[in-house]
């Protein structure tokens, strides 16, 4: 984590846990190693790898394959690629600075700077594009899809991102999604939509990645201006998920006609000063004189309502509060203050909300589709106390096969002449 998140959130667990691109393996990163667990069931949790290494400050799996790029506290401006089953290093690399972030899909490598981006080609490491002299960046704030668009922002003032095709390297789109500088941005699994919170956390925003349109604007609250530490969609593309630095979990639902809407409209402007752009990035307004609640949408009461403080509040303010959608589940978590990486996906064939801390556990909640509401803490699972090397149950030694002999499609990162040990690299 960032020392700018660090401030923000006020505590600090020892570790930093992130999923994998599909949800199926999460890395534990701490100052003694890294380890890399696979995610089945709701009552097991596996763990695979254990690095027993030194202060770790990135370990980012591609899926379930063998593949993890590293970046340890030591050497903060160096990019290990290793392979794990092999304990071997398949390369390394370094930077003019720190790396901030590092984001991999299936075909692209892209490693953050406070104040450029580096593009590779993961099956040969061989550098293809580098965005420099952008905005300062110090949390490393970017996303990449699984179809290699890549999302970052390009102000420090405000909330304005660029979305750039990392598969052709050509800029793709450039809008002005907040007020406020940005805080969180990610894809959807499949691609179509971004997702973007400010500095002031109190909206979400999703927009077609086609076209830069506005698709859904969804209030986390009215009073409160929080941090938003994750925000990502469930496998299905159905539903986003937000934590902040407060006791509450947000669950948004996405539309699927709102989707098609935004799609049949016209491309925004690249320029982001363009009226379009203006017009759906007024910011997180606050109603001070509304108390703070987190209502329902909807409803003739809303509607009442509205028209009673239009009296005392500018229309555009009154028109953004209650036209917001609001979350149609939440989690209530025991303390505020600590950072979560949330995400939904399917276990067990049932959609599953997971909450991994930085106190170093894993918490497993319910979620009812239909109904909504809140959702119910089934399993936690301690992630703090490591094993030594790789498992030798039968199930990981089925998964070991499984990573072994990948489908086609897949990279074969097992290769040795895909990826032969090469010295040092510098990026310049």
């Amino acid at each position: 984590m960032s020392d700018i998140s660090q401030k923000c959130f006020g505590k600090n667990g020892g570790f930093s846990i992130s999923f994998n691109q599909d949800y199926t393996s999460l890395s534990v990163v701490s100052e003694t190693g890294y380890r890399l667990f696979s995610l089945t069931s709701v009552d097991r949790v596996d763990e695979i790898f254990c690095s027993h290494d030194e202060d770790t400050k990135i370990a980012e799996r591609l899926f379930s394959s063998s593949l993890v790029a590293v970046v340890t506290a030591s050497e903060p401006n160096k990019l290990k690629v290793c392979h794990f089953k092999k304990g071997a290093e398949i390369c390394n690399y370094g930077y003019p600075s720190e790396i901030l972030s590092v984001k991999l899909n299936r075909s692209r490598l892209v490693v953050c700077l406070v104040d450029s981006i580096y593009i590779h080609n993961i099956r040969d490491m061989r550098l293809l594009h580098s965005i420099k002299s952008m905005a300062p960046n110090p949390s490393g704030l970017c996303t990449l899809s699984l179809l290699s668009h890549l999302a970052y922002p390009v102000s420090a003032e405000c909330g304005e991102l660029q979305i750039f095709d990392a598969a052709n390297q050509l800029r793709r789109l450039k809008l002005k999604a907040h007020d406020s500088p940005l805080s969180a941005l990610n894809f959807s699994y499949n691609g179509v939509l971004l997702a973007t919170a400010s500095e002031k956390g109190t909206v979400i925003r999703l927009f077609c990645v086609k076209n830069g349109q506005k698709v859904h604007e969804f209030r986390r609250g009215v009073k409160r201006h929080v941090n938003i530490g994750s925000l990502n969609f469930s496998t299905c593309a159905s539903f986003v998920v937000a934590s902040s630095n407060t006791e509450t979990v947000h669950i948004f639902r996405i539309d699927p006609k709102a989707i098609e809407q935004a799609e049949r409209r016209q491309s925004i402007a690249v320029d982001a000063g363009s009226s379009s752009n203006h017009s759906s990035s007024s910011d997180d307004d606050e109603v001070n004189g509304g108390g703070g609640t987190e209502a329902g949408s909807g409803g003739w009461g809303m509607g009442f309502l509205a028209k009673a403080v239009t009296n005392y509040l500018p229309t555009n303010v009154v028109t953004d509060v209650f036209t917001q959608d609001r979350a149609c589940a939440t989690v209530q978590l025991a303390e505020a203050g600590l950072r979560y990486e949330c995400v939904m996906a399917k276990l067990e064939k049932e959609t599953r909300l997971l909450l991994a801390c930085e106190d170093g556990f894993l918490y497993i909640y319910s979620f009812e589709d239909s109904k909504g509401g809140e959702c119910k803490l089934i399993r936690a699972h301690d992630l703090r106390t490591p094993l030594h090397g790789i498992t030798d149950s039968d199930w990981c030694h089925d998964l070991r096969e499984a990573v072994e002999y990948p489908v086609k499609v897949t990279v074969p990162i097992y290769d040795e002449m895909q990826f032969p040990p090469v010295t040092p690299i510098t990026v310049e």
